[in-house]
C-alpha cells in the first residue's frame, strides 16, 4: 500500500513537471520525482529481503545483463526464447535496469504460465534517449484463465509508471499476447 501511494506521488510529480514551465517549481517537482523513485527502489528492495529466507545469500540484483541466463532458463521450463537486443549498450540507472528486467521476467513467466504450446521472443532496443522492450508470444491462452497469484501486468504497470513510462499490453490480432513498454531514460 505504501508503494502504491508512493508510486502515485511519483506520477503526479512528473505529470505536474511536464505540465509546468521551466522553472524553480519545474526543479522542485523533478527533485520530488526523483526522490520518490529512489525511495521506491529501496523498499522494493527492503521488502524483497524481507520476503526471502534467511539463509538466501545476499546478491546483486539482475539487470539487463543477465537477460541471456533469465532466457535459457524459460526454455529450460519449457517456452521457446529468442532474445534480440539491438542499440548500443550503455549502463543504466540500477532502477531501470532491474525494472527492465523484472517486466521481461514477469512476461516470460505469464507466457511461460497461459500461452500453452508457444514460443516468445525478447526484443531489447537502446535508443539515444529511452530503453524500448518487447515481449511477445504466439500462444493461445485457454478458454478459462488461471489466476496468477502473482503481481502481473499490475507490477508491470508501477514499474513503468515509476520512471514516466508507457507500457502496452494485450492479446495480438494473430494470437499471442505481447507487451510493449518504454522507459525514457534521462
Amino acid at each position: 500500500m505504501i508503494a502504491h501511494n508512493v508510486s502515485r506521488m511519483v506520477v503526479q510529480a512528473g505529470a505536474e513537471r511536464r505540465a509546468v514551465p521551466q522553472g524553480s517549481t519545474h526543479e522542485v517537482l523533478e527533485t520530488v520525482e526523483e526522490i520518490g523513485r529512489g525511495a521506491l527502489t529501496e523498499m522494493r528492495r527492503l521488502v524483497g529481503m524481507l520476503r526471502s529466507d534467511a539463509d538466501d545469500p545476499l546478491a546483486p540484483q539482475p539487470g539487463l545483463d543477465d537477460l541471456p541466463t533469465l532466457a535459457q532458463q524459460v526454455r529450460e521450463a519449457g517456452l521457446p526464447v529468442a532474445l534480440r537486443v539491438e542499440g548500443e549498450r550503455r549502463a543504466l540507472p540500477a532502477g531501470i535496469e532491474l525494472s527492465a528486467y523484472r517486466i521481461v521476467q514477469e512476461a516470460l513467466t505469464n507466457a511461460l504460465k497461459h500461452a500453452g504450446e508457444a514460443r516468445a521472443e525478447v526484443s531489447v532496443r537502446y535508443g539515444p534517449d529511452s530503453l524500448e522492450l518487447e515481449i511477445v508470444d504466439d500462444g493461445v491462452a485457454p478458454a478459462a484463465e488461471m489466476p496468477s497469484g502473482g503481481h502481473g501486468l499490475v507490477g508491470m504497470r508501477e514499474r513503468v509508471a515509476l520512471y514516466g513510462g508507457r507500457l502496452d499490453a494485450g492479446r495480438r490480432a494473430g494470437g499471442g499476447f505481447a507487451v510493449r513498454v518504454l522507459l525514457p531514460i534521462r
